[in-house]
Order: C-alpha cells, then structure tokens, then sequence
C-alpha cells in the first residue's frame, strides 16, 4: 500500500515573529532542503516487511551525538530579519553553559536573547547571553551569503562569504579567534600554555601581537602593519600591573620616526618616568 502524500512546508512558527530560538532536533537547514515540486512517497508495506524479517542481528552504528561540537554541547538558533524576497535567516549554535570571553580576545560573538540577534562585542550581558560556538549560516532563500564556525564565541575553521549571485566575496582562516596564518607558540609540549601570538596576514606581520607570562596574565601587546611596529606598546608585570609604555609610528612606512619610551613604573604601580614631564624639566 503506498501512500502518496504531497510535500507541504509551512512556516507560519516562524514568521509570527522576527527571530526563534530552538532546541528542536530539525533545522532550517533541512526546511530549505524540500523539494516542493516532489510528493513524498511512503511504502508502508515495504516497511512491514522489513520489520518482519528474521534475520542475523544487525550491529547498531554508534549514533553522532547532535549538537555537539568540539566536545561541547550546544542549543541550536536561528534569527529571520527582512521582509519578502529579502528574508535572512542566520543559523547558529549557542554554548549550553555562559563562558565569557578570553583576555586576548578581540572579537567576541554571542546572541542577545533580549535584542534577538547575534552581536559582536566583549561587553557582554550575560543575563542574556548565548555564546556562539559550532557552525553558523547566513541565508538568503537558499542562497548562503556566508558560512563559517566558531570556537567559544571566536571565529575558528574556515569562513567563506557569498554576494546573492553566488560569487565568492571573501574566505580567511581562523584559529580560535587567531587568523590561521598567524604564529603561536607555547611554554608546554601540550600546548596549553600561550607564550606569544605573531599575527600574520598574507605572509607578513599584521594586527595586534599578544606575549604572556607562564601563568597567564598578559606580558606586551601591540600592534604591528605591514610588518612593522606601529602605535602604542604595552610591557607589563606577572599580574597584570603595566610597566612600560612604548611608541611606534602610526605610518609603519615613518622611518624617521625615533619609537620612545612614554612612561614606565616599577612592579608596586609607581611612576618613575614620564616622557612629557622629563621635557618640560629640561626646558
């Protein structure tokens, strides 16, 4: 006895409202799959006969835990903004558990229960707070205008983004928050000790560098361009207490500019030298 029974979608859930959070085991990636032109066929007796078979016992594949990435468990979500041929939905994952953000962190994603949609700050409200971790989609029908992962609210793996004629627009590589490229090395052969991250960008140094100390507080962070130092540089204490402040030219290209040390204090927080006060002195 078949069945024939024809493939209606109806999203009536989800357009009472501009976005839906869910924890159901489908999502909008399988919706977007329907073919609307195909009836679904059922073979109920075919399916009968299967159940009544005696045969040797299957071994039962192990089943992939859902929602699990990384070791961690995850709800899943999604946001609808935009009206008619313009509806955007962006699928996500969110950590179970809060987690804020890491010290180094320079982008940090999560959703805003409250506001309903995905930010991008490290101000953080974590009464309402959803911290993005596992793969992420951005679509516009069945068009993927970008596509990507994260890592505890940091962009990780590779990210590709679209424009609506499915021409490719960008695609970088990330490491948990680092581009790919860049350079980490550690104090531990478990590499679970950060020593210092060089970042690079098309084979030379580029963005904000980062040093630690073996117990994990910051020891310098700066910015490098075009391979060269630029801006204010930081040096501080185990602990967390600055203890020296350089500058670097603003145009990586200035080779005129003379970097110099700004203000430096000793390890109890007291300043010893002050650039600005030591040349008003001398005049």
């Amino acid at each position: 006895m078949k069945i024939q029974i024809k493939s209606i979608l109806t999203l009536s859930l989800i357009f009472m409202g501009l976005s839906v959070f869910s924890q159901d085991e489908e999502s909008l990636e399988d919706l977007f799959k329907v073919d609307y032109d195909t009836p679904l066929t059922l073979d109920l007796e075919e399916e009968e006969k299967e159940d009544n078979e005696v045969g040797p016992v299957k071994k039962k594949k192990k089943k992939k835990k859902r929602n699990v990435y990384f070791g961690i468990k995850t709800k899943k979500g999604f946001t609808r903004t935009g009206f008619g041929n313009d509806v955007v939905f962006e699928i996500f994952h969110v950590l179970k558990e809060y987690e804020g953000p890491p010290e180094y962190a320079a982008d940090f994603y999560w959703y805003d229960y409250k506001k309903k949609k995905i930010m991008n700050s490290l101000r953080v409200d974590k009464r309402n707070a959803g911290v993005l971790h596992g793969p992420y989609k951005k679509m516009l029908g069945d068009q993927v205008l970008e596509e990507g992962w994260y890592y505890k609210g940091m962009k990780h793996r590779r990210w590709v983004r679209f424009n609506r004629h499915d021409i490719l627009q960008d695609k970088s590589y990330w490491w948990k928050g680092w581009p790919q490229e860049s350079k980490l090395a550690y104090y531990d052969f478990k590499k679970t000790k950060l020593k210092e991250v060089i970042p690079v960008h098309f084979g030379e140094k580029d963005g904000e560098y980062w040093a630690f100390h073996e117990d994990g507080s910051v020891a310098v962070r700066g910015n490098y361009k075009h391979g060269h130092k630029v801006g204010l540089w930081r040096e501080y204490y185990d602990g967390g207490r600055v203890k020296r402040e350089v500058v670097y030219p603003e145009d990586p290209f200035d080779f005129k500019f003379n970097p110099y040390i700004a203000r430096e204090w000793d390890n109890k927080g007291v300043l010893i030298y002050d650039r600005k006060k030591f040349l008003r002195g001398q005049n």
